[in-house]
């Protein structure tokens, strides 16, 4: 199993923290964590800002969701290599990555979203970066891939029509699989 970046959204969205996404949406978030908890590799920055943000956003109390799971097991394991792979990236200014590879595209990126493809590209197998709901990366994948890095929608159908409730005038970009 190859290596992934994983956006925050993945973690909430198993954790039932985003009421707005179908079961199927969920269920897909829980069967891959699940999925990479017994096999693979996570791929994180060193200076803990994924893991930040995931300890910032998920919910530290009970009952435990697959999200809230999924971080134990991740800072149970940071450091070991066999199956979290921990990069260095360096920032210019506030949530800005040298390691980010367009400039231009970095400007129109959410700042808190532009670590996880800082990550994928430092990595030298420039994992995928797996994304849940979130609308806006339908518009920056085909940027991406131009550079060598993937997106893998885990809940298509839930992102574009989170895309045409944003944006009802627009048709909702193509996947990268041509869905």
């Amino acid at each position: 199993m190859s290596a992934a970046v994983i956006d925050t959204n993945v973690l909430l969205v198993a954790n039932g923290s985003h009421p707005d996404v179908s079961a199927a949406c969920r269920v897909a978030c829980i069967e891959r964590l699940e999925a990479r908890r017994r096999e693979g590799v996570v791929v994180i920055d060193d200076a803990f800002r994924i893991l930040g943000e995931y300890q910032h956003k998920t919910r530290p109390g009970q009952p435990k969701g697959v999200g809230d799971t999924f971080l134990k097991w991740l800072l149970q394991n940071k450091n070991n290599v066999n199956r979290v792979h921990q990069v260095s990236i360096h920032e210019t200014a506030a949530e800005r990555y040298v390691e980010f590879p367009d400039a231009g595209l970095q400007d129109a990126f959410d700042p808190s979203d532009r670590k996880f493809v800082a990550v994928s590209n430092a990595h030298p197998d420039k994992p995928a970066i797996w994304q849940a709901a979130d609308s806006k990366w339908l518009a920056w994948w085909p940027a991406l891939a131009a550079h060598g890095i993937s997106v893998e929608f885990l809940c298509p159908a839930d992102a574009r029509a989170f895309y045409g409730e944003k944006f009802p005038d627009r048709p909702a970009p193509e996947l990268p699989n041509g869905k």
